[in-house]
């Protein structure tokens, strides 16, 4: 029996078609075989993919939302991933490439609001106990030190280091200019008087 489940936003639609997998003891209603999917994304072409293009979907928007909401935005999917996004002047660029010889790849210019709608029906896709297909989906990382750097200016970031340094340095001149302490003179040590005769 074919399943289909649909997740939509204001200017995206995203649909599943699959069948149960009885054999792993999942119920009738459950998506556990995934067959295709359908992207429809408002004022563009409704695409179609199949498994591999669904977990690359997933791979680079999650990734590239997460750093865009942390302010430190950059492109995710090489030459050789079926999907790819980058942040362009206008926008998000994604870029799909289809499976099929001498098919030339579809690049879908999307604004803020048309990549929350996709995030949004990607997450509840995520969220759906219907769904049983593993996906492998990626694990959420910490954005690394360097790629957080640039959220602050350069000067913010090298005040706490030089004001250390020059507070070291005034401590060391401080101490310099501070006169040693005098030893106390030495006390005579007394002498033994000599012993008389008897």
């Amino acid at each position: 029996m074919k399943l289909s489940t649909r997740y939509e936003q204001t200017s995206c639609r995203l649909v599943l078609e699959g069948l149960p997998d009885l054999s792993a003891g999942q119920g009738d209603q459950s998506l556990g075989i995934l067959t295709g999917f359908s992207l429809a994304l408002a004022g563009h072409t409704e695409l179609e993919g199949q498994r591999e293009h669904l977990l690359a979907l997933l791979r680079v928007v999650s990734a590239y939302a997460r750093h865009l909401i942390s302010d430190a935005p950059r492109g995710f999917g090489d030459d050789s991933s079926p999907v790819a996004i980058a942040p362009v002047a206008a926008g998000h660029a994604l870029m799909l490439r289809s499976s099929q010889p001498d098919t030339p790849p579809l690049t879908l210019t999307l604004d803020d609001a048309e990549l929350a709608d996709l995030v949004r029906c990607l997450d509840q896709l995520r969220l759906d106990p219907r769904v049983q297909v593993p996906l492998e989906w990626p694990v959420p990382q910490p954005l690394r030190r360097r790629e957080l750097q640039h959220r602050q200016p350069l000067a913010r970031r090298l005040a706490a280091p030089l004001a250390g340094v020059a507070t070291l340095a005034l401590g060391t001149a401080l101490a310099l200019l501070l006169p040693t302490p005098k030893a106390p003179p030495a006390s005579p040590t007394p002498t033994a008087a000599p012993a008389k005769a008897g």
